[in-house]
């Protein structure tokens, strides 16, 4: 099993960049989704590179829908 977000070396490979504020305006730039932790360092899930998308939980209910819109 692979690590949920990407490794500091794979960012800088990805980017092409080392500094923090490089590397995000890298991933702006390219279109990928990120976040920044406490530190400041760009985070990126690597379900954001690999183009997987999560996995949905089954809901035992239906769709909320609005009181207006419910059927009776």
């Amino acid at each position: 099993m692979s690590a949920t977000f990407l490794e500091q070396s794979e960012i800088f490979e990805l980017t092409g960049r080392k500094l923090k504020s490089l590397q995000v305006q890298a991933l702006r730039q390219m279109g990928v989704p990120f976040f920044i932790n406490a530190i400041g360092r760009p985070v990126v899930t690597r379900t954001a590179i690999e183009g997987k998308a999560a996995q949905a939980v089954p809901s035992e209910k239906g769709a909320w829908v609005p009181p207006g819109l419910r059927r009776k």
